[in-house]
């Protein structure tokens, strides 16, 4: 592992992650739970997420792409993984091989997974889900196509129908009646498979939001995302469970200047200081996640267990924070999200000031800053 030399890092505690598998598992039971881990389990680490998400009674993981999959499998995870968007025709043989459960919603991807598991060898059908779109209209079969791929899924012996599902759109806003809509659609829709005789497998619909919101978007399984990290997925949904923050960013100060009244700081010019002040520097950019803008908005961080404005714009690799009069040292810590003392700033907090969702947030926090798990 190469060595470490820039003082910042990101701190994963997963025991907070054990203890929100566990409060949604608790909301949703008899419902299974799974942990989606796509996107490096949300900035979080997909791997150590992953085991600590099973360990908690997380029954499967959720990832967007098979490299995702095949990169927990490459480190021993043998759970079930469900690819949560149809497979490109190259990587059937790569699914099969890895033992992973895509989803399916075409004729031809349909094919594909099945000529794939003739070509490899298998002797075990393999299983997928039906993914049915009843009104995000992102991914999936129109309702009206799903009887057909049922039964030509049925039709090739190398395969096995494990379950059906679908994704809510606005879930996060429980007032909105679409919800319902989508969720009657894929009732209906599931009645009438059911009249064919057909074994569906596992049902499932509902995505954090979803499953923390709407008792009938549960079924025999909910796919567990920002919920898992700690984080509601809406302001509306605060307090629905017992959830704690996962991840902290922080770095130590690298250098501390005493500028007068009237200095303007960074890239532009943009933040005057009023008068003379403390300015820390901070090894943490826009490269590392952290959003260009994000002082012009208001951003703060912690330092001495008091918030300091970031002072002007955040540059690639560091940023500056006006600490004003305080004292502040080389070598300080400062907190970027998370607590210290009787303070707290909130990845929700950061998407707040900047107009988006607290997934962007966690899921940018990059790879050059070395993940510490707890």
């Amino acid at each position: 592992m190469t060595q470490q030399f820039r003082p910042a890092w990101v701190e994963i505690d997963l025991d907070a992650v054990r203890r929100n598998i566990r409060a949604i598992g608790d909301v949703v039971a008899p419902a299974e739970v799974m942990a989606v881990v796509k996107a490096d389990a949300y900035g979080h680490g997909a791997v150590e997420v992953a085991r600590a998400a099973l360990d908690a009674g997380a029954r499967s993981l959720g990832v967007a792409l098979v490299e995702e999959g095949v990169a927990l499998r490459a480190h021993g995870i043998d759970a079930p993984v469900l690819v949560l968007a149809e497979p490109p025709a190259e990587a059937a043989t790569t699914v099969v091989e890895a033992d992973l459960t895509p989803i399916v919603y075409t004729h031809a991807g349909i094919a594909h997974l099945a000529q794939a598991v003739t070509t490899v060898g298998r002797t075990e059908p393999l299983a997928v889900h039906l993914k049915v779109d009843t009104g995000m209209h992102r991914v999936g079969c129109a309702p009206d196509d799903a009887p057909g791929l049922v039964d030509e899924i049925a039709g090739h012996s190398e395969l096995v129908l494990a379950g059906v599902c679908t994704h809510l759109a606005v879930a996060d806003e429980p007032d909105n009646p679409y919800t319902d809509d989508q969720l009657d659609r894929f009732d209906a829709l599931l009645r009438a498979l059911a009249a064919s005789g057909r074994d569906l497998g596992l049902r499932h619909a509902a995505n954090s939001a979803g499953a923390l919101a709407f008792e009938r978007a549960r079924y025999d399984l909910v796919r567990a995302g920002i919920a898992m990290y700690g984080i509601a997925p809406s302001a509306a949904l605060a307090g629905h469970a017992t959830l704690q923050p996962a991840m902290a960013l922080k770095a130590r100060v690298t250098l501390v200047k005493t500028l007068p009244a009237g200095a303007r700081l960074s890239y532009g010019l943009r933040h005057t200081l009023t008068e003379t002040a403390h300015v820390a520097t901070v090894p943490l950019g826009y490269a590392d996640g952290v959003p260009r803008n994000l002082g012009h908005v208001g951003g703060e961080v912690l330092v001495g267990g008091r918030r300091a404005p970031i002072a002007g714009t955040v540059t690639m690799d560091q940023l500056m924070v006006d600490v004003g009069d305080a004292s502040v040292a080389v070598g300080d810590e400062v907190v970027l999200i998370g607590s210290q003392g009787d303070e707290t700033v909130t990845a929700v907090e950061w998407a707040r000031r900047l107009d988006t969702v607290p997934y962007e947030i966690v899921s940018n926090i990059g790879p050059r800053v070395p993940r510490r798990y707890s």
